[in-house]
């Protein structure tokens, strides 16, 4: 069977890869002239499977008026007069309820589960190179009331598989020393032993000579099409003439969104910006050794070889890059802050990238509505994360396989046009 995956970034890439594991032949289509080019270049390089609960959650809508107000808030909605931008915020804002943000929880967990054994044997079949590690991650809090609430969000999980623990103020430090200079506001943590860190981009760097090798087409810097005869879809039209496909799979983040319109499909997924910087490490005794999240600041920061990758901040609609200067340098004082003296002030490689998101955070993955038109978009900024075990879903859905994880309960049924 021919496979046409259109997006050629983490998720289009995992797709690709396991598809023709299973046999397939597979062409690769994406618009910019490289590979992980999108929302894969830069992100917060944390393969973090025990944190994915939704950011639609009950202490959201408290927090509404300052995302609102406040043009440095780390989360910030930016209007739009997009009527589907206020559609996708009216079910999120319906999916903040303690009872919905479990249920889309424990789906995103049996996903993240999933696409950590999946990508572990994808790592033992490629042997890739991507700064992978499992080092595990901290998240440290800044007030009782966000310790408590994280400790219960712990004994929730712990029930869905995940090994976790909480902290004193004094067990963080004693475990990233660098954390000293917030002790005045340190109040706890939970450590995640079993968690990672990687190059998403250099992954799929990986990926695309591997599938190159296994003789997986590529068309980059191609603006592709669908290509319907009868109300089927056959292929996808491209300047240089139709590529006909007996499946398509649409995983191009968050240029899914227009692609999906040509095909009569209106994906609930709209754009979050998030930005990062990765300045080089010149005080290897200050920086963390694990993956750290600042729940209070909303800013991760993850280990990747001679550099730490510094991410944050999410728009909700942004769709410029007119701020990455300003958000850089909150980025860069939040690092000086936290980990005083462990980097170099220059050299920051700033970046920002939209994360295409659904309004509950579960990714649409599966059947479409559209003949041979399979989906795989949506992941927002959990695409690293479950990448390779949303490929999986899609590759039995092909082979009419099941993963334990049917399509169903990871919302696959799109919004009608």
């Amino acid at each position: 069977m021919h496979i046409i995956v259109l997006g050629a970034g983490i998720i289009g890439l995992t797709t690709a890869w396991t598809l023709r594991q299973d046999g397939h032949r597979v062409t690769v289509i994406d618009r910019n002239r490289a590979v992980g080019e999108g929302a894969s270049f830069a992100n917060g390089a944390q393969l973090s499977y025990s944190y994915v609960a939704p950011m639609a959650a009950p202490g959201v809508l408290a927090s509404l008026p300052k995302w609102l107000l406040s043009k440095d808030s780390p989360v910030r909605y930016v209007p739009s007069a997009d009527p589907g931008q206020i559609a996708w915020l009216l079910r999120f804002l319906a999916a903040c309820t303690d009872a919905t943000s479990a249920a889309n929880t424990a789906k995103l967990l049996r996903l993240s589960q999933l696409s950590r054994d999946r990508l572990h044997a994808m790592i033992a079949a490629t042997g890739i190179d991507f700064q992978h590690r499992r080092n595990g991650k901290l998240v440290i809090q800044s007030t009782d009331a966000s310790q408590a609430a994280a400790i219960a969000q712990m004994q929730l999980q712990a029930a869905m598989g995940c090994e976790q623990q909480a902290l004193t103020p004094a067990e963080c430090i004693e475990l990233e020393p660098g954390l000293e200079s917030v002790a005045h506001r340190l109040r706890g943590g939970i450590l995640t032993p079993g968690e990672e860190v990687g190059d998403c981009h250099a992954l799929c760097l990986g990926l695309e000579a591997v599938l190159r090798a296994q003789d997986v087409a590529f068309h980059l810097g191609v603006e592709a099409r669908l290509a319907k005869i009868g109300g089927k879809l056959v292929g996808v039209d491209t300047p240089g003439g139709r590529i006909d496909g007996d499946l398509t799979v649409l995983a191009a983040g968050t240029g899914s969104l227009a692609l999906g319109r040509q095909a009569g499909l209106a994906l609930p997924v709209r754009p979050i910006r998030g930005y990062s910087i990765s300045p080089r490490v010149i005080a290897t005794n200050r920086a963390p050794v694990r993956s750290i999240t600042d729940t209070a600041r909303k800013t991760v920061y993850a280990p990747l070889g001679d550099r730490l990758r510094v991410a944050g901040f999410a728009e909700i609609g942004g769709s410029d890059k007119r701020h990455l200067n300003a958000r850089a340098a909150i980025l860069s004082a939040e690092l000086a802050a936290i980990f005083p003296g462990a980097c170099a002030d220059q050299d920051l490689l700033p970046w920002a990238g939209l994360r295409p998101a659904t309004p509950t955070a579960v990714p649409i993955i599966g059947r479409s509505r559209v003949p041979n038109l399979l989906l795989n978009v949506g992941h927002g900024a959990l695409g690293f994360t479950l990448a390779a075990g949303s490929a999986q879903i899609v590759a039995d859905v092909v082979k009419e396989a099941s993963t334990g994880l049917r399509p169903d309960q990871t919302e696959a049924k799109p919004l009608k046009a």
